[in-house]
């Protein structure tokens, strides 16, 4: 039972801790908080859904500090100069985002739909209805980050520099690989849930 409520507690803080903030250190940090808290809801029932929760949650974040690191971002605002430097991987970002809060079909999803579906076989509907509608919470600061990267571009009140004088750089091998493992790991994830129950 102490599990559930720390369990609880942490999805809940993670949630709406991340609400308010634009660093996104912070917000990565929150999520991590969040998505300790469906690991610390399984853990006794079923430890190798904690642990395969746990590796795509690894994978996801891994692209996401990639993609931050890779644009140079720090904040919410600066992730609007995005667009103008990687529109393809602008694209791609919000699916993994979108993935970390559990949408489906996204590679996320899954792992939250079977922890909920053993919370309810353990009887706890009332936790799994709680944590479904927490991750709610999450969910909307990634959508956040999806829109500040996406649908905003930064504001051009300075000279602009011709274009053939901007450096774009193309996405590294590293960047592409994380992103593929991410976002085609849905359809792996039922053979690793049954090589983890064995």
């Amino acid at each position: 039972m102490l599990l559930i409520i720390l369990g609880m507690l942490s999805i809940l803080m993670g949630g709406w801790g991340g609400l308010n903030q634009t660093q996104l250190r912070k917000i990565m940090g929150y999520s991590s908080i969040a998505h300790l808290g469906w690991m610390i809801l399984i853990m006794q029932y079923m430890p190798s859904l904690a642990l395969l929760a746990f590796m795509t949650y690894v994978i996801l974040t891994f692209s996401m500090f990639l993609t931050f690191w890779y644009n140079r971002s720090t904040t919410i605002n600066a992730l609007s100069t995005s667009w103008a430097k990687t529109p393809i991987l602008s694209t791609i970002t919000p699916l993994i985002l979108l993935s970390l809060g559990g949408l489906p079909p996204l590679t996320g999803f899954l792992p939250k739909w079977m922890i909920l579906s053993e919370l309810t076989k353990q009887e706890l509907m009332l936790t799994a209805t709680a944590a479904a509608l927490s991750t709610l919470l999450s969910l909307y600061f990634y959508l956040r980050l999806s829109y500040a990267m996406t649908l905003t571009t930064s504001p051009n009140n300075l000279p602009m520099t011709l274009p053939w004088r901007i450096n774009f750089s193309q996405p590294t091998t590293t960047l592409a690989t994380t992103y593929l493992i991410s976002l085609s790991l849905l359809p792996l994830t039922p053979t690793a849930i049954a090589f983890l129950s064995h």
